[in-house]
Formats: structure tokens, C-alpha cells, sequence
């Protein structure tokens, strides 16, 4: 895939930390690799952002961001708060496209979930990913409530026509609780979509040269990674039905 966009099924789920996961993946592998961050709310101009944060973790990747907003709101709302231009999804998918060109793997990462609203007029993610048509990986949160959230967001990818790349976990507890490890047998049964990996809870914080070897195995073989779901279910879901 020459592009890949990751959504969430909302906010604090671990979006950030699993494109960078991936992106340290690619690297490692020896690809080209661009980050689009489209629109960016809640930082300041001298802030770093996500796209700065995804650098940081994975190494030498190519960063773009398309706007910045400084309220932690949605981008259209941030954007008319702030009298600034908002960000379409045509120019969203502009950029990824040549981004495309250049490099051999191009990751944008949304802000929030899939239908949050980049504009007045309504466009979203979503749309840039149909205009792309590329593959879109879900970021789920672990425990409770994460199927509700996660069997939307599939639908609309579905209702859509997109192809639903598969889930992974943001954030794996230490110590998982009955609901996490049940939700590892059924993520993957409401999205209709295989369980791509799970990233340990606090891996933003860990040190760069760990993160990035550690990344690939948090992430399966569809990622460029090593990591198995049926040995992750085996060895966390215990006690769970």
C-alpha cells in the first residue's frame, strides 16, 4: 500500500503512537516514509504536534501538516474559532498523492474519529480516503465500550465502499481486565476486519531506540511486523470465555 490512513474510534485511543509504530516498522524495513497530518488542533505554532511526535519515536520520516488550529477542537470548528481556512479533504488528498510520488509509504493520520468534520461543508476523513481510494486502519481502545465505537466506525468505512485494513489496540493495559481480553476475541468479529496488533499501554514514553525496535512486534506481518494474534490471544486472554 503506497498510502495508509489511520483514524480512531476517538480521541485518546493511541493514533499517534501507532502511526508511529508503523512508520518505525517501515523504516526498519527500509522504506520511504511520509507522515500527512491534515489538520492539527490544541497546539500552539512553537508546539510540537503529532507529526512531530511521530518523528520523534520512528526516525527519518517526512512530515506535512496542512493546518494548525490552536483550540483542542474539531477542525472545523477550530478553524472558524480561529478565522483561519479550513482544511478539504480534496487537499488532503492532494498532498498524500504527492507525498505518494517520493516515498513508498505514506501514513495520514486523522484528527479524533473517522466523521469528524474537517470543514463547513462536511468533509471528513473519510472522504479524503475515498478520494485516495486507500485502505484505512481503525485505532481502538482496549476495554469497555471499544466494541460499539469500533462496529460504527467499520460500518461507515463499509457503507462507504473503503477497504477496512483491520484494528489495532492503541494501548494494551499491563494488567488487562475481563472486558480487554474478551474484546480481543471480539474486535476483530464486529469490524469484520483482523486484529493487526496491540501496542503496549505507555509506549509513547518509551526511549526512541527501544520503540523503535520493539514496534514490529506489535504490529502483524499485514504492517510489515512479526506479531501474532493467536499467540497474543493465547498468552493475555486467560479466564476470558
Amino acid at each position: 500500500m503506497a498510502v495508509l490512513v489511520i483514524t480512531g474510534t476517538g480521541t485518546e485511543v493511541g493514533k499517534t503512537v501507532t502511526t508511529a509504530a508503523v512508520a518505525a516498522t517501515a523504516l526498519a524495513a527500509g522504506r520511504s516514509v511520509a507522515v500527512l497530518k491534515p489538520a492539527q488542533t490544541g497546539v500552539r505554532p512553537d508546539e510540537r504536534g503529532d507529526a512531530d511526535e511521530v518523528a520523534r519515536l520512528a526516525g527519518a520520516v517526512t512530515t506535512l501538516e496542512l493546518a494548525r488550529y490552536p483550540e483542542p477542537l474539531a477542525p472545523a470548528t477550530a478553524a472558524r474559532r480561529a478565522s483561519l481556512p479550513p482544511v478539504s479533504p480534496v487537499a488532503v488528498a492532494k498532498a498524500a498523492a504527492e507525498l505518494a510520488t517520493e516515498h513508498d509509504l505514506v501514513l495520514v493520520e486523522g484528527a479524533g474519529g473517522l466523521l469528524v468534520r474537517f470543514d463547513d461543508e462536511g468533509g471528513t476523513l473519510a472522504d479524503a480516503a475515498s478520494l485516495l481510494d486507500a485502505p484505512v486502519l481503525v485505532v481502538a481502545s482496549a476495554g469497555l465500550g471499544t466494541l460499539n465505537t469500533t462496529e460504527l466506525t467499520a460500518r461507515e468505512l463499509r457503507r462507504r465502499g473503503l477497504d477496512l485494513a483491520g484494528v489495532v489496540i492503541g494501548s494494551w493495559p499491563d494488567s488487562p481486565d475481563l472486558a480487554s481480553r474478551c474484546n480481543l476475541a471480539d474486535l476483530p468479529v464486529v469490524a469484520e476486519a483482523p486484529l493487526l496488533g496491540a501496542l503496549p499501554a505507555g509506549a509513547g514514553s518509551y526511549d526512541v531506540t527501544a520503540f523503535r525496535a520493539e514496534a514490529p512486534g506489535w504490529l502483524a506481518p499485514r504492517l510489515g511486523g512479526s506479531w501474532d494474534t493467536h499467540t497474543f490471544h493465547s498468552t493475555q486472554a486467560a479466564g476470558a470465555p
